[in-house]
């Protein structure tokens, strides 16, 4: 699904806050549902047609459905677009996206690098995230000029700042799989990349990213995403003082194939190995 554009609605600081406390909200109640089926025995199915692994659970499904219901009832005003269920919309700019567990492969296979993403989309960017990892009991939060880490069940809260790499030799990098970069050129790109920076690692999925606004990781790379797969991480990130667009420098609320760097100087010297026909 690519997203809507159309004229965005302006919020300003408090009515941010107040809808973060909503999404706060939603995302306590996936919490309960997502732990109990963590580590247990559990059945998987696959959505993909054909060839292809894409798995889904009842975690995904139930959580979403908490998710969607603590949403709705609280922000009726605003649509909804989930990975699980049909979306919302009400005709308004306004729209909550959400992946109830991002790193759904993570999940099945016991690693706690999933997490629950809630996105804000003001009909032309991102402008409010939440990724939750309730094993971790970590809540990496962003908005506007805010990027925060809540844990211990909210008492405690941290600023998070991107950190700064003066060259590309000197950054870690991180990649869901390289298996996903199946277009050729595109695979060339990604060696190229991996063959300048210091380190690339695998896996984290969403978590990735939050390490990368946690001042950790320099640059995260991936390709085939959704709008639900980023919408959520967009403003952690911008808001701790990274970049986030896709590979051609453009917005990256809708997925494809999208870059994250801690800094536009380190996301200026990225691109440029990333671009193909």
């Amino acid at each position: 699904m690519k997203l809507p554009r159309c004229t965005p609605v302006e919020l300003d600081a408090n009515e941010l806050h107040s809808l973060l406390q909503i999404a706060q909200r939603a995302a306590d109640a996936a919490r309960p549902i997502s732990c109990s089926y963590f580590r247990q025995p559990m059945q998987v199915e696959n959505k993909a047609l054909g060839s292809g692994f894409d798995p889904v659970t009842m975690a995904d499904r139930e959580a979403e459905l908490a998710i969607r219901d603590v949403l709705r009832s609280m922000s009726p005003h605003i649509g909804f677009y989930g990975e699980e269920h049909e979306a919302i919309t009400d005709g308004g700019a306004l729209m909550w996206i959400v992946d109830p567990i991002d790193g759904t492969r993570a999940f099945m296979s016991g690693m706690p690098l999933w997490g629950t993403l809630i996105g804000l989309y003001d009909g032309e960017r991102a402008v409010l995230g939440l990724m939750d990892q309730p094993v971790l009991d970590e809540r990496y939060v962003g908005y506007g000029d805010e990027a925060l880490l809540i844990t211990s069940n909210n008492s405690v809260t941290s600023s998070l700042s991107a950190r700064f790499v003066p060259s590309l030799q000197d950054a870690v990098a991180y990649c869901t799989t390289p298996d996903m970069f199946t277009n050729r050129a595109a695979n060339e790109c990604f060696l190229n990349l991996k063959k300048t920076v210091k380190l690339m690692r695998y896996g984290g999925d969403c978590y990735a990213y939050a390490l990368l606004a946690a001042g950790f990781v320099d640059i995260v790379v991936d390709c085939d995403l959704q709008p639900y797969d980023i919408a959520a991480l967009i403003p952690i990130i911008e808001a701790a003082g990274g970049v986030v667009s896709n590979w051609k420098g453009e917005r990256a609320i809708d997925g494809g194939y999208v870059v994250a760097c801690g800094s536009p100087e380190l996301h200026a010297h990225v691109l440029p190995l990333l671009q193909f026909d």
